[in-house]
């Protein structure tokens, strides 16, 4: 969603790099930039303004003119600004002291508050909480049915006594909710409301009364992150006439321009909870700014990242093959490369796990190219083996590739490239397992320069070769004893110096330090 803004934010910075110091003119042309790309990503304007005027103002200060790279300092205070427009900091929920805890949506029709609500539900299952799914959505044809579906799907609790369709009181619904949610020992009420094309007094209404009945203790206002500046009008008037706690994003993984995403934490005053930004069941998460702006300025997410990988892998099976590389790289098999491999991808799309790292902007296009079905094609190469072959795959030669290329429906150069790569894979996991960490980086515990290399250095260290001549061979061997009958009546072996590479002198006399070393041994 904010690929424009992205770009455009990555160029200003890039013509601020190599710079000892920014003028006048560079901030100036810097801020024109930057208001130029929110603007054109749809972010309101007093947001804009307020946004320019701070940057520059922090840009002519103190911690830009004395910094060492301004371009990187300039950087940090958008960043910064950044954050504070999308909120500051991660807004938690709150829990009611006794459940059940009542949370209520609200926004217009189509931005999706049903199918978010089953996420929702989702992840607060995921937390340890038992949520409940209230469908007082009476107005739209079949809403009650597709709350059941969602709440199925996500393998959470459904509360709809009434058919819908327009028959039922909303307003009955959610109280009898909270009662029927104390009585089954669900611990989390979540109210889906009726929306409407537009703001109306009757949609206002509803809504009030449902508030009123069942005393929510978090209002989430949803919006659709794709209808740009029309999402911070509707956002006011459901914060004049009925009131929210906070707001949630949804489709965020759309190609809008993403300005009411910066626009309406701001505008509003109340803060971006959560963001959906897919159409998967776990597809949606906390909103955290500081994290978000780092996408924006393609600084990566990495805190994401790592904690979905929490999530999905475990910390035995993680141990367990971090030994088995240590033991060589033989242990490591096609079986464990499978098991990875379907690890990775339970972590969600490929193409999203690339964009969370920093500076994936500029290889953006092979990033949106990446055809997911290749995880699937890989599997299905490998399940065509025999446990055979997938313990030691140096024994497919050509009719074994033939007959598993046929068994999984691709070709044989797929087959031959997939065990190329693994052994490439094995190798590299294997090195890094036993610290042998990247080639080329010599000197450096645990970064190369193997033992090969270290014995290639000591054959360089070794002394001049013996000569074969023999003649020239005695009198080296006459010169070498001579020198060491000298050394062990305590001369020196060279009048340049002695075997410790201090300055030479007669036997016996004293090594005196030069001045600018002395004060080292007081």
């Amino acid at each position: 969603m904010f690929d424009t803004l992205s770009d455009r934010l990555s160029a200003t910075f890039k013509s601020l790099r190599g710079k000892g110091r920014l003028s006048e003119q560079d901030i100036d042309a810097a801020a024109r930039e930057i208001r130029i790309a929110l603007l054109e990503a749809d972010v309101a304007l007093p947001v804009v303004r307020s946004f320019i005027a701070n940057v520059k103002e922090r840009a002519r200060g103190a911690e830009v003119s004395k910094a060492l790279n301004p371009a990187q300092q300039v950087l940090k205070i958008v960043n910064e600004e950044l954050v504070s427009i999308l909120g500051g900091e991660t807004r938690r929920l709150r829990f009611a002291k006794t459940a059940p805890t009542v949370i209520m949506l609200a926004g217009l029709q189509g931005a999706g508050k049903t199918t978010l609500a089953g996420k929702l539900g989702y992840w607060l299952k995921g937390q340890g909480h038992a949520p409940l799914l209230v469908a007082c959505d009476l107005q739209r044809p079949n809403a009650v049915n597709q709350l059941g579906i969602v709440a199925e799907r996500a393998g959470v609790g459904f509360y709809g006594p009434q058919p819908g369709n327009g028959v039922g009181d909303p307003v009955q619904v959610a109280k009898d909710s909270v009662e029927y949610a104390r009585t089954k020992q669900y611990d989390i009420v979540i109210v889906d409301t009726a929306g409407r094309l537009g703001i109306d007094e009757e949609l206002m209404q509803q809504a009030a009364d449902i508030r009123d009945a069942v005393s929510p203790d978090e209002v989430l206002f949803v919006v659709d992150a794709m209808i740009g500046q029309d999402a911070v009008n509707t956002a006011e008037a459901f914060r004049d006439g009925v009131g929210f706690d906070g707001v949630v994003l949804s489709k965020l993984d759309g190609d809008a321009r993403g300005g009411a995403a910066l626009s309406i934490a701001h505008v509003t005053g109340k803060q971006i909870m959560f963001a959906s930004n897919g159409e998967k069941v776990d597809d949606f998460d906390a909103f955290h700014p500081d994290r978000m702006a780092g996408r924006i300025l393609d600084m990566g997410d990495m805190l994401t990242l790592i904690e979905q990988a929490e999530r999905t892998f475990s910390q035995a099976e993680a141990e367990k093959m971090a030994a088995k590389l240590a033991k060589g790289p033989k242990e490591f098999t096609l079986d464990d490369f499978l098991a990875q491999m379907e690890q990775v991808r339970k972590m969600g799309s490929i193409s999203k796990l690339l964009g969370m790292l920093p500076g994936m902007g500029q290889i953006k296009e092979q990033i949106n190219n990446i055809d997911e079905r290749d995880v699937d094609r890989t599997a299905a190469i490998i399940k065509s083996m025999t446990p055979a072959e997938r313990q030691d795959p140096t024994i497919i030669n050509g009719s074994r590739r033939a007959r598993i290329a046929k068994g999984s429906g691709t070709e044989v150069s797929a087959v031959k490239n997939l065990v190329e790569r693994f052994f490439e894979a094995r190798k590299m996991m294997s090195r890094m397992a036993q610290g042998g960490g990247m080639p080329g980086m010599p000197g450096i515990p645990g970064m190369g320069g193997g033992p090969g290399r270290q014995k290639k250095q000591v054959k360089q260290a070794k002394g001049k070769r013996k000569s074969g001549n023999p003649m020239k061979r005695k009198a080296e061997e006459a010169a070498a004893a001579a020198r060491r009958e000298q050394a062990a009546l305590g001369g020196q072996p060279d009048a340049a110096g002695s075997p410790f590479g201090l300055p030479g002198g007669a036997p016996g006399e004293d090594f005196e330090l030069p001045d600018e070393f002395k004060k080292f041994m007081k």
